[in-house]
C-alpha cells in the first residue's frame, strides 16, 4: 500500500480585534484548495488573540473540508454518471 501525504498550509493575519486565517491544501495531485475563517472579538468582550486564532483557523479549515467534499461529490459524478444523492461526511 502506498501512503500519500497532503500537507495544509495555515497563514494567520491579526489586526485588532480582528483576525484572519486562509487554509491552503497544495499536495493533492491537480489540485489547490483554499479557503479563509475569520473571527472577530465583541466589543465588549476581552480581546484574547489566541481565541481569536483558533476560531478562524477552525472556520478556514471547516471550508476547506466542504471543498474536499464538494471535490469528491464531483469525481463520483464523473465516474459514476451519477447524481450523488446521499454522501456520508
Amino acid at each position: 500500500m502506498e501512503t500519500e501525504t497532503w500537507n495544509v498550509r495555515v497563514s494567520i493575519d491579526s489586526e485588532g480585534r480582528l483576525t484572519r486565517a486562509e487554509a491552503r491544501l497544495t499536495d493533492k495531485p491537480d489540485t489547490v484548495l483554499v479557503s479563509e475563517g475569520t473571527a472577530r472579538a465583541n466589543p465588549e468582550d476581552e480581546n484574547v488573540p489566541a481565541i481569536g486564532r483558533e476560531l478562524a483557523v477552525a472556520r478556514a479549515l471547516s471550508e476547506l473540508s466542504h471543498q474536499l467534499v464538494h471535490l469528491a461529490v464531483q469525481d463520483i459524478e464523473s465516474h459514476t454518471h451519477q447524481p450523488v444523492t446521499h454522501l456520508r461526511t
